[in-house]
C-alpha cells in the first residue's frame, strides 16, 4: 500500500459510511467461527507464497510445479458470483492497508455498467516507507499475480487489468512483464483465457515514483496521463474509474492470494487467524532487529513472537525495545508495554490505537532517537504531499517545522499540545488520507513518548540557562 494504500484506506472510509449495514452483516457471519486461543506459527502446507525468497524458478514452468495455474479454467468457468462468494466466505480483507472486505469490494462491480468496459487496476506502487512485501511477490512469484488478475478480473467481469508498478521497481517490472508474456504464449490470458471462453488482457503501467499515486484515484489519474492528484468521492471508482469506466483498485497481495483461496476453499482461509482477521499475511520486519526479513505468517500472531521467531529478536534483547511502528510509517508507534501483548491483526492493533496497515514492522530499540525518527518520517510526508488540500499542504509543513525544533529541544512545553491540536485539525479534513498518515506518527509520539519530548525540551532549557550564567560571569 503504497501510501499506506491510501487508495484502500480512503475508499474504506467512504464505503463504510455508505455500506455500514452490509459490512456488519458480513462480519457477523465471520464471528461465528470459534476463536483460536493462539495463532501462528504458520505451517508449510498453508503457505501461499512458496517462492518468497526466490530459491526456485519464477518462470511459468516453475510456477506450475508449485501449483499455480492449476484448475484456473474451472475457477473462471464457475462464474463471478461463485468467486465472489468464495472470497466473502474466506473473510479476506484488503492487504493494502485499510482492510476493507475484499469480496464486498469486488461485488460492487456487479452493477449495470451502461455498456462501458470494466477494469481491474492492481496497485503495485509500493511507496510506504518500511514496506516491501509486494516487491517480493513481483520479483519471485510474478505468476501468482498474473493468475490473480485473471481470477479477480473474471469476478468483476473486467475485460483487462492494469498493473501500476512504481518506476523504481525496474527489475520487478521486467519479471512481471516476462510472466505476462509467458501467460499469453501459453494461452492462459488473452483471448479465450485458459480455454474458458473469457477474454482478458493484462497490461503494465509504470509510475514515476510519486507516493501520492498509491491513493487509488490519484493512481487512476496517473494511468490516464494526468497529474497524480486524488479525486473527490463520490463517485467511487466502481462507478467512474479509469477512462470513466467501472474500476476496482486492489493491492498486489490481495489479488495474488485469490486463486489459492478459490482452489482450497474459503473455509480453509477462515481457519487461519481470528474471526474478522483471517488468513495469512506477508509481514516486513526492519529496523533494529538481528535479521530483517519478509515472512508469510498467520494473521493474529503475537507481535513479540513474530519478531523473535523470524527476525532473531531486537538488537540488545527484548528489554532493549523502545517502540515499534507496526504497519508502515503512517501508523502510530507503540511502546514496549503494548508490544508485549498486541496481536498482528486489524482489530488488535486498532484497539491499541494503531493499525495493521501494510504490516511493515519498524523496530526501534533504546539507542534510537524516537523524536528524530518521527521528524524524519514527517519530512517524507511533507515532501510527498500533492498540495491539493490546504490542511495537508500547509499543516504538514507546520508540523514538520515544530517537530524539527523538538529534535533540537528548541521549543516551549506548551507547543506539544499545540502540535497535537494541529494534527487533529489536519486528520480527516482532506480528500485523501496522506494527511492522516502524516498526523498519526506525531500523535503516536505524543501519546506514548511525551515524557521523552518534555525531557528534551527541559535539557535544552537548562543548557541555555547555563550558557546565560557563564556569559553573565564573563
Amino acid at each position: 500500500m503504497a501510501l499506506r494504500s491510501l487508495n484502500s484506506l480512503k475508499n474504506a472510509k467512504g464505503l463504510n459510511q455508505l455500506q455500514n449495514g452490509r459490512v456488519m452483516r458480513m462480519f457477523s457471519t465471520a464471528t461465528s467461527t470459534p476463536t483460536k486461543s493462539k495463532c501462528g506459527p504458520l505451517s508449510d502446507e498453508d503457505r501461499i507464497f512458496t517462492n518468497l525468497y526466490g530459491k526456485h524458478d519464477y518462470r511459468l514452468k516453475g510456477a506450475q510445479s508449485r501449483g499455480d495455474w492449476y484448475k484456473t479454467k474451472e475457477i473462471v468457468e464457475k462464474g463471478s458470483q461463485w468467486i465472489i462468494e468464495e472470497i466473502k466466505k474466506s473473510g479476506l480483507r484488503g492487504r493494502g492497508g485499510a482492510g476493507f472486505p475484499t469480496g464486498m469490494k469486488w461485488s460492487f462491480m456487479n452493477k449495470p455498467s451502461g455498456g462501458r468496459p470494466k477494469y481491474l487496476v492492481v496497485n503495485a506502487d509500493e511507496g510506504e516507507p518500511g514496506t516491501c512485501k509486494d516487491r517480493e511477490i513481483m520479483r519471485h512469484d510474478p505468476h501468482k499475480l498474473v493468475e490473480g488478475c485473471l481470477v479477480a478480473g473474471s469476478a468483476m467481469g473486467a475485460c483487462a487489468a492494469y498493473i501500476y508498478i512504481r518506476g523504481e521497481f525496474y527489475n520487478e517490472t521486467l519479471r512481471v512483464q516476462e510472466a505476462i508474456n509467458e501467460a499469453y504464449k501459453a494461452g492462459l490470458i488473452g483471448k479465450n483465457a485458459c480455454g474458458s471462453g473469457y477474454d482478458f488482457d493484462v497490461y503494465i503501467h509504470r509510475g514515476m515514483g510519486a507516493y501520492i499515486c498509491g491513493e487509488e484515484t490519484a493512481l487512476i489519474e496517473s494511468i490516464e496521463g494526468k497529474q497524480g492528484k486524488p479525486r473527490l468521492k463520490p463517485p467511487f471508482p466502481a462507478d467512474v474509474g479509469v477512462f470513466g469506466c467501472p474500476t476496482t483498485v486492489s493491492n498486489v497481495e490481495t489479488v495474488a492470494v485469490a486463486p489459492t483461496i478459490c482452489r482450497r476453499g474459503g473455509e480453509w482461509f477462515t481457519n487461519l487467524g481470528r474471526p474478522r482477521n483471517t488468513g495469512t499475511k506477508l509481514f516486513n520486519i526492519s529496523g533494529q532487529v538481528v535479521n530483517p526479513c519478509t515472512v508469510e505468517e498467520e494473521m493474529s500472531i503475537p507481535l513479540k513472537e513474530l519478531i523473535e521467531r523470524h527476525a532473531g529478536g531486537v538488537i540488545g534483547g527484548w528489554d532493549n525495545l523502545l517502540g515499534i511502528i507496526p504497519g508502515g510509517s503512517s501508523t502510530p508507534v507503540l511502546p514496549k508495554k503494548v508490544c508485549d501483548e498486541v496481536l498482528m491483526d486489524f482489530d488488535s492493533l486498532v484497539a491499541a490505537q494503531s493499525g495493521l496497515g501494510t504490516a511493515a514492522i519498524i523496530v526501534m530499540n533504546k539507542q534510537t532517537d524516537i523524536i528524530k525518527a518521527i521528524a524524519r518520517l514527517l519530512m517524507f510526508y511533507k515532501h510527498e504531499s500533492c498540495g491539493q488540500c490546504t490542511p495537508c499542504r500547509e499543516g504538514v509543513g507546520w508540523m514538520n517545522k515544530i517537530m524539527w525544533r523538538f529534535v533540537d529541544g528548541d521549543a516551549q512545553k506548551q507547543e506539544i499540545d499545540m502540535l497535537w491540536e494541529l494534527s487533529k485539525q489536519i486528520e480527516g479534513h482532506t480528500i485523501c488520507a496522506l494527511a492522516d498518515g502524516a498526523a498519526w506518527p506525531v500523535q503516536g509520539l505524543i501519546r506514548h513518548f511525551r515524557p521523552e519530548v518534555e525531557a528534551r525540551l527541559a535539557e535544552y532549557k537548562s543548557l541555555e540557562q547555563e550558557k546565560a550564567r557563564e556569559a553573565s560571569k564573563a
